[in-house]
């Protein structure tokens, strides 16, 4: 986020786990990680990965320990609520934590992320429902279903 010109991350960068996240789906993610191409410089990013089930951290754990010996140079990321902080991938890599806190105002966030999810041609675009021609918004109410 340096610049307004770099990219977000690809589908292939990010793993969204939550507890039906599969061990061959994990070891999919980290084999693209860890496992040396010429992919370029990729940040590869679990997101909530504390939510995986033991058995999958297990397996994914184990992965993670064969594979790093063929990739020195990986660039991993791995966020977990803080709230649970003693599961089991947390813990893992627990030598490894490092408490993050946006270092980037609110305001400059909203901005890179608004000129990546913008629509240059909102004619017959989904993209015209949301505010200022964005292609992505969060709906949401404080009463449950009420057609969001």
């Amino acid at each position: 986020m340096n610049s307004p010109n770099q990219p977000l991350p690809t589908f292939d960068e990010v793993l969204l786990c939550t507890p039906q996240t599969t061990a061959e789906q994990v070891g999919l993610f980290l084999r693209r990680c860890l496992i040396p191409c010429s992919g370029g410089e990729k940040i590869y990013t679990m997101l909530y990965a504390d939510e995986l089930s033991y058995d999958v951290s297990c397996r994914a754990e184990e992965l993670f320990q064969h594979l790093q010996h063929y990739n020195s140079t990986y660039r991993l990321i791995i966020l977990c609520n803080c709230e649970r902080e003693h599961s089991y991938i947390p813990s893992v890599f627990s030598q490894y934590k490092v408490h993050m806190i946006p270092q980037r105002p609110l305001a400059e966030i909203q901005q890179y992320l608004q000129h990546h999810y913008r629509v240059a041609q909102p004619s017959s675009s989904a993209a015209s429902v949301f505010k200022d021609n964005m292609c992505v918004g969060i709906v949401s109410s404080k009463r449950a279903g009420v057609g969001k």
